[in-house]
C-alpha cells in the first residue's frame, strides 16, 4: 500500500490514474502490494508550530529550533521543589498491575531489552554512579561533568533511565543536574541513539514543568496535507514498512471478507485522511469477478484533524470520486460524533449487509479501567460485537504505555522508539528533513504524551499484544488467521527495505518489527 501515492490524488486534477495490470490472481497481486520509489514525492515540509501554539512553553523553541547540542531551557527556581502529582495507588490500581504482570508473564519483575524493573516498577541498574550514594543523594549544582561520563548509546541509556527514577522520587533538583550533562550528549540530527534521547530528555523536563498537555496538542502530527504537503503521519507510515504492513495485513482481511458478499458496511473509527481505503478500493477494482456495493461509514470525532477544512465529508468525496473511476459501488458517510460516545444507531447498520469494523491506531486512545470505571475502551468493543460484525481488524503499536508504573513506561518508551528512530536510518538519510520532521511531529509527539502527561491528559495509552488478545475476548470476540497470501506477499515486500524489519505470525496476528523487537502488531477478529 503506497500511502504516499493515495496522497498524490490531492495534488492531481485527474485524482487517480489507473494503469493496466494483466495479475487478477486476488488478494496477492502485485497492484495491492506493489511499492516504488518513484512513487515517492519528496515535495513536502511541515510549518514548525509557532510560539504561540505551544501557550509559551519555552521547551518549544527547544526542540524544534535546536541542533547539534544547543538545547537550552530555564528551569526557574519553581522546579527545585516537586510539584504535587497525583497517581493511582488504590486496590484497583493493584489489581490492574497484577493482572499486567499475568498477561506479560513477568513473574513480578520484567527485564526490558537487558535493564530490570523489580514488581514496582523500579529501575535495577547495572552500576551505581557516586551522584546516587546514600551519603550524597542530590546532586549538587557544582557537580563536575566528569563525573557524570556519557561514553556511548549504554551509557547515554543508562543515564537516562536514571534520571527518570529521580525525577519520578521528585528530587527535581538532581534531575535538572543530570538534565544539564545529558543535553551536551544528544542531538536531533544525530544518531538514532542520540535522537531517542533529545526528545527523551525534553519529555522529562515537559513532565517536571508540567507542560506536556500544551506540547502534545501543539506537535502537528496529523495536520491535513496540503497541495504540497503530506501530514507527517503520512510519511511515517510510507517510510516504515511496519506502519505501512500494518495497514496493508488489515485490507488483506477485509478484502477477504469481501468474498461472497453482494453489500459490505466497513465502518471506521479514525479514517484520518483516507490512505487506506484509497489503496483499498484499488485493489478491490482488480479483484476478478462480481464486486460487492462498498459503503463506508467514518466516524468524525470533533478532535478530528480533518475537522478545520470541511470535515471527513472531504474525504469521502475523494473516495466516491476515485470509486467512481474504477467503476465501483461505493458511498461514504461521516458521522460526527465522539469515537467513545458513538452509538449503534449513528452507525446505519442495514439488514443484509456484511458489517466490517476497522480500529487501525485507534483503540489505545480510549481511556480504559485503568483511568476511569467508565472504561470506555472495552464498552466501545462489547457494543461493537453487539452488531455482529462479520469482521473487525485491529492494528496497534506492540508497547505498554498504559498501566505501567513511570518507570518501567519510560524503559519501555525508550526500548520502543529507539527501535523506530533505527528503522528510519535504513529508509530516511541521516540528513533528511523528512525524516526530522516525523520524529518532530509525530514520534515526539507520542513520546511527550506517554512521558510528561499522567491521568486523563495521557492520551497514548498502548498494549501489548497480550493485552489486546485478552480484551477482544473477554468482549466476546474469537481471533482469526490472517491468510497465508497477505503473509506471504508482505514477508517478500518487506525485505525490499531492510533484512532487519521482521515479520512473524504469532496466535493469529501479525508481527511487525525491526530486528528482535515488535513494533506493530495486526489482529482480525470474528
Amino acid at each position: 500500500m503506497s500511502l504516499v501515492g493515495s496522497a498524490a490524488l490531492f495534488r492531481s486534477p485527474e485524482l487517480y490514474s489507473l494503469k493496466d495490470d494483466n495479475d487478477s490472481s486476488g488478494l496477492s497481486t502485485s497492484g495491492f502490494y506493489s511499492y516504488s520509489s518513484d512513487s515517492y514525492d519528496p515535495k513536502y515540509s511541515l510549518d514548525s508550530p509557532s510560539s504561540s501554539d505551544v501557550l509559551g512553553n519555552p521547551f518549544q523553541s527547544s526542540l524544534v529550533e535546536s541542533t547539534h547540542n544547543s538545547y537550552q531551557f530555564d528551569y526557574g527556581s519553581e522546579l527545585d521543589s516537586p510539584r504535587d502529582v497525583v497517581y493511582d495507588e488504590d486496590k484497583l490500581t493493584m489489581k490492574l498491575q497484577e493482572l499486567e504482570k499475568a498477561l506479560l508473564d513477568d513473574n513480578g519483575a520484567m527485564e526490558i531489552d537487558g535493564d530490570s524493573l523489580d514488581s514496582a516498577g523500579c529501575l535495577v541498574l547495572e552500576y551505581s554512579p557516586k551522584e546516587s550514594s546514600s551519603s550524597d543523594s542530590n546532586l549538587s549544582s557544582t557537580t563536575s561533568s566528569k563525573e557524570m561520563v556519557i561514553s556511548g548509546p549504554l551509557s547515554r541509556k543508562h543515564m537516562l533511565l536514571e534520571c527518570a527514577a529521580v525525577v519520578h522520587s521528585g528530587d527535581f533538583k538532581r534531575a535538572s543536574s543530570m538534565i544539564n550533562v545529558l543535553r551536551q550528549h544528544v542531538s536531533i540530527q544525530g544518531d538514532p541513539s542520540e535522537r531517542i534521547a533529545a526528545y527523551l530528555v525534553e519529555a522529562l523536563v515537559a513532565r517536571m514543568a508540567m507542560s506536556g498537555k500544551g506540547l502534545y496538542r501543539a506537535l502537528k502530527c496529523k495536520e491535513a496535507p496540503s497541495s504540497d504537503r503530506l501530514s507527517a503521519m503520512q510519511v511515517l507510515f510510507e517510510v516504515c514498512p511496519c506502519f505501512r504492513f500494518g495497514f496493508m495485513a488489515a485490507n488483506g482481511s477485509i478484502l477477504e471478507a469481501f468474498r461472497d458478499e453482494k453489500r459490505v458496511h466497513i465502518v471506521d473509527f479514525d479514517v484520518n485522511q483516507g490512505s487506506q481505503y484509497y489503496t483499498l478500493l484499488q485493489t478491490l477494482a482488480k479483484t476478478p469477478g462480481d464486486r460487492p456495493h462498498v459503503r463506508l461509514t467514518g466516524v468524525d470525532d470533533p478532535e478530528s484533524v480533518q475537522r478545520p477544512v470541511g470535515g471527513l465529508a472531504i474525504i469521502g468525496q475523494r473516495l466516491e470520486l476515485l470509486a467512481k473511476q474504477l467503476k465501483l459501488s461505493f458511498e461514504f458517510k461521516a458521522v460526527p460524533a465522539e469515537t467513545a460516545l458513538v452509538s449503534p444507531s449513528a452507525l446505519g447498520c442495514r439488514p443484509g449487509e456484511a458489517l466490517v469494523v476497522n480500529f487501525a491506531f485507534q483503540l489505545h486512545h480510549l481511556p480504559d479501567e485503568s483511568v476511569s470505571t467508565v472504561n470506555l475502551r472495552d464498552r466501545l468493543l462489547r457494543m461493537i460485537k453487539g452488531l455482529r460484525p462479520k469482521l473487525v481488524t485491529v492494528v496497534e503499536q506492540d508497547v505498554n504505555t498504559n498501566t505501567s508504573p513511570f518507570p518501567q513506561r519510560f524503559a519501555e518508551a525508550y526500548n520502543y522508539y529507539s527501535a523506530v528512530f533505527e528503522s528510519l536510518d535504513a529508509t530516511l538519510a541521516r540528513d533528511s528533513q523528512d525524516r526530522m520532521n516525523v520524529e518532530k511531529h509525530c514520534l515526539a509527539r507520542d513520546i511527550i504524551n506517554v512521558v510528561a502527561c499522567e491521568g486523563e491528559e495521557r492520551i497514548e495509552r498502548y498494549e501489548v499484544a497480550g493485552k489486546w488478545r485478552s480484551r477482544m475476548t473477554m468482549a466476546g470476540f474469537a481471533a482469526c488467521p490472517i491468510s497465508r497470501d497477505v503473509r506471504s506477499e508482505i514477508e517478500r515486500l518487506i525485505q525490499q527495505y531492510s533484512d532487519r524489519y521482521k515479520v512473524r505470525e504469532e496466535k493469529e496476528a501479525l508481527h511487525f518489527g525491526w530486528e528482535e523487537k515488535t513494533l506493530i502488531v495486526t489482529s482480525a477478529w470474528r
